[in-house]
C-alpha cells in the first residue's frame, strides 16, 4: 500500500493550458464578433470595424498558441 516506485500504467497527458495572451485575444475576438452582429442588426456600418478587429484578434490567438507549442516542443 504505497508507492512501489514503478511506472504508472496511466499515460501522462500533456497540459493543454493556453497562454494568457492567447486567452485574452480569444476573449477580444468573441466580444468583437458579438459587437459586429449587434452593429449590423442595428443597421450600422461600424460593424465592419468590429469584423476587422475580430480577424486581427483571431490571428493573434493562433499566433500565441502556436508559439507556446513551439516553445514546449523545444524545451521538451
Amino acid at each position: 500500500m504505497g508507492d512501489t516506485g514503478g511506472r504508472s500504467s496511466v499515460p501522462r497527458q500533456e497540459s493543454t493550458e493556453m497562454p494568457r495572451l492567447a486567452v485574452y485575444a480569444l476573449i477580444v475576438c468573441v466580444l468583437s464578433v458579438s459587437a459586429a452582429v449587434v452593429s449590423f442588426v442595428q443597421g450600422s456600418w461600424l460593424g465592419i470595424v468590429w469584423v476587422l478587429l475580430a480577424g486581427l484578434s483571431s490571428n493573434m490567438t493562433w499566433y500565441y498558441v502556436k508559439r507556446a507549442k513551439a516553445r514546449k516542443s523545444v524545451t521538451g
